[in-house]
């Protein structure tokens, strides 16, 4: 999966569209980074950017922008309603796809050591990048704000993190840090009163509400040994809440940020909510999401309502978020279009995948034309594609056969396994034409002199054992795919055993497309090591499957007659 990390840096600066349009500029202009959102707030006089990409791209757009809002805003004559202390305040980076909190925490440190060093900017790491428990707050960081500088830089125990130490009255200073994906959530309710959707705001969020003796409303606010009110918690930790009432749809909300959605996702808020309002007479009718948010957030509401139902969960990405979608009302207030809403459809173009972009007859007849890509390597990837579908096709029927209802769960955990196959080796469809063409590119460079020489000579390598591990990649996964196919021949509906074998012989025939692949471009490789390592597992690889489909073959030959 390929890593993708958005970043949402805030600027000191939200009345100037000039100043705005020139930092945003400089992120556009930035190969592999896009855009998303341009937030300025005139009171705050503070503009919140969203832009994402893979993490090397995002880290340089950063930095570029940073660099011009050092070069345009003057900390001296700023003021603003919103906590600010520098020039770019503040700047997490957020993972959201194939990368974890970890590393993306390390890529925060390499732009924050970046603007520390190369622009003489004070920088404190923040959250999950925070060089010390008591800096991962951004508030305790931010405290006394841009005036406050002076005195904290020359505090030894509020030293920067990177940059230098002294005060810097321009461009203040930056944090920089990785935090969890936030996502603007509401809840919409059959009623108009705010207190009522307080109510129900009380009962979710972590927070709660505060304890009262006698009346729960009016009562004393009971207080611990400190002297401090107690509270009694909300269902639903990194959630917080408030209840307000919307004049342009003329019903009241529950308003929540889930601040951390590995530890309450969005399906469990949205639960929490439809149970406090039917306790206390009232219907959840649907719900809204505010900004982007990302893809598997939707994908695991969706499996959550299936499972829910004890229908199968392994069924397609479009079906997922259909359910999704349907089951929490996110189109309850207007249409709600996954392409607007999900980043990872934001990020992607026809470009970036075109041949599963097209329909049958466009990709055969793309196959079918006098250009050498797609060849054998993307038709492998897709056989071993199509060998996965009819896995998770049998899975499927089986978990719904009547009289089967008890095992639902084992089916659907197949068919899951089987989908996620599919995807795999539909996305190494294209990308092993683009290895192809890396080679073809590779070839293209200039070789006059000895440096373009070493350089021609080294891209050819590169993306020759580019064009190597893409089809040991599509071996690996089609040998995975005998798994599910296995299973369903011996296990899975009898009516459907026939189309399960389908689906082994096409595991057979991806592996050995890919597997040629592998042998032909091993010869142009000059890591003999590597080189002959490819080869053993490639044909390791194409005997374990020929195995496995005869082993198949012979259990459908058995259930047929």
């Amino acid at each position: 999966m390929k890593q993708i990390i958005e970043c949402v840096p805030n600027f000191s600066e939200g009345r100037n569209p000039e100043v705005i349009s020139q930092i945003t500029a400089v992120i556009e202009q930035t190969e592999g980074v896009q855009l998303l959102d341009v937030d300025p707030g005139k009171a705050t006089h503070r503009t919140v950017v969203t832009f994402a990409g893979e993490p090397a791209a995002v880290v340089e757009a950063a930095f570029r922008a940073i660099r011009e809002a050092a070069r345009l805003i003057d900390m001296a004559a700023h003021t603003g309603e919103h906590p600010r202390m520098g020039a770019t305040d503040v700047c997490p980076l957020v993972p959201i796809s194939g990368i974890s909190l970890e590393e993306t925490a390390e890529w925060a440190k390499r732009l924050a050591e970046r603007v520390g060093t190369e622009l003489e900017i004070p920088v404190y790491l923040y959250e999950a990048a925070a060089s010390r428990p008591e800096r991962r707050n951004l508030a305790a960081i931010r405290s006394g704000e841009y005036e406050a500088l002076p005195q904290k830089l020359a505090d030894p125990e509020w030293a920067p993190d990177f940059g230098p130490t002294q005060f810097n009255s321009r461009s203040g200073a930056t944090v920089i840090g990785a935090r969890d994906f936030l996502v603007a959530y509401n809840a919409n309710l059959n009623t108009t009163s705010v207190r009522r959707a307080n109510s129900v705001a009380f009962d979710v969020r972590e927070q709660g509400r505060v304890l009262r003796d006698g009346d729960p409303v009016t009562g004393p606010v009971r207080t611990d040994e400190n002297g401090e009110p107690m509270r009694i918690p909300g269902a639903c930790k990194a959630v917080k809440a408030i209840g307000w009432y919307i004049e342009e749809y003329g019903i009241a909300q529950v308003s929540m940020n889930l601040t951390d959605i590995k530890v309450t996702s969005l399906h469990e808020a949205f639960e929490a909510c439809c149970r406090s309002a039917e306790s206390r007479g009232m219907r959840v009718t649907g719900s809204e999401i505010v900004g982007l948010l990302p893809l598997q957030v939707l994908l695991d509401a969706g499996r959550y309502f299936l499972r829910k139902q004890k229908r199968s969960a392994g069924v397609s990405e479009e079906e997922l978020l259909r359910i999704a979608v349907r089951s929490m009302g996110l189109d309850d207030l207007g249409p709600f279009d996954p392409k607007q809403k999900v980043i990872e459809y934001k990020l992607q173009s026809e470009a970036s995948n075109p041949l599963i972009a097209k329909n049958l007859v466009q990709f055969a007849d793309e196959t079918a034309s006098e250009s050498p890509a797609p060849g054998g390597g993307s038709i492998s990837a897709y056989v071993g594609a199509l060998g996965a579908s009819l896995a998770a096709m049998v899975a499927n029927l089986s978990s719904h056969k009547r009289g089967w209802d008890e095992r639902w769960e084992e089916f659907s955990d197949w068919a899951v396994k089987a989908q996620d196959i599919k995807n795999q080796l539909l996305a190494l469809v294209d990308e092993d034409t683009r290895a192809f063409n890396a080679i073809m590119n590779a070839f293209q460079l200039p070789k006059g002199t000895p440096d373009e020489k070493a350089a021609r000579s080294a891209a050819i390598q590169s993306a020759t054992r580019f064009a190597i591990e893409t089809p040991l990649k599509t071996m690996e996964l089609a040998l995975a795919s005998f798994g599910p196919v296995r299973a369903m021949v011996e296990q899975g509906n009898p009516n459907s055993v026939t189309d399960a074998g389908v689906g082994a012989l096409c595991a057979r025939a991806a592996v050995h497309g890919a597997g040629l692949n592998v042998l032909v471009n091993t010869g142009g490789l000059k890591d003999k090591s590597f080189a002959e390592q490819a080869v053993q597992q490639a044909r390791a690889w194409m005997e374990q499957a020929d195995l496995m489909e005869k082993e198949i073959m012979a259990l459908v030959a058995e259930k047929i007659s």
